[in-house]
């Protein structure tokens, strides 16, 4: 099974801007999951995560597994966000 990282945001806040630079929102992650692929869609994000969250409002990552072997499912950078229920079934 492939899985594909996608991102629980949290509700767009007004991001500050210096003067001069257009402002817009800005969407903190605020859970990492892992969720399968779409059945006959390899790079389309299946209708559940792995603990079971729907997919629908959630942003697909860019991060790959599988071009960074030995390392962990997820970005480093969010490693302290990753759900705990879809690390469990990854590390299995």
């Amino acid at each position: 099974m492939s899985e594909i990282v996608v991102y629980e945001l949290d509700k767009p806040v007004a991001a500050r801007s210096a003067p001069g630079t257009s402002s817009g929102a800005e969407r903190r992650v605020r859970r990492v999951h892992a969720a399968p692929t779409a059945p006959g869609e390899p790079t389309a994000t299946g209708p559940r995560t792995l603990c079971g969250r729907d997919t629908f409002a959630m942003e697909t990552a860019h991060w790959k597994p599988s071009e960074h072997p030995g390392g962990p499912w997820y970005p480093a950078e969010h490693a302290a966000v990753v759900c705990p229920d879809c690390d469990a079934v990854m590390e299995t």
